[in-house]
């Protein structure tokens, strides 16, 4: 079943783990402002993994704007903070958003 579902995911272009961590991103609402390949309200994740692909820290600077927002990185909208996220999937958010390279 794993191996059939992990072929279906490819097929629309997701790896299984990326599939986890859309449905996580689609939970905690940042697909209301963000998609994976294009701009929405705020940026696409590919252009955020690609601002911060050199930067070590960016997990924990990308999970601190998750929880706290943010302004004036990608424009004139700010992004809001989002407190009802723990800490852990703030991190976990981060990381897959910096996978979609």
């Amino acid at each position: 079943m794993k191996k059939v579902l992990s072929v279906a995911l490819l097929g629309f272009g997701l790896a299984a783990p990326a599939f986890a961590d859309l449905a996580l991103a689609t939970s905690k609402n940042c697909m209301s402002c963000h998609a994976v390949e294009r701009k929405v309200l705020g940026p696409s994740f590919k252009d955020v993994a690609a601002k911060y692909k050199d930067d070590k820290g960016a997990v924990d600077t990308l999970a601190n704007k998750i929880r706290k927002g943010g302004s004036g990185v990608w424009g004139p909208v700010p992004m809001p903070a989002n407190n009802q996220v723990s800490e852990a999937d703030a991190k976990k958010l981060a990381g897959w958003i910096l996978s979609t390279k």
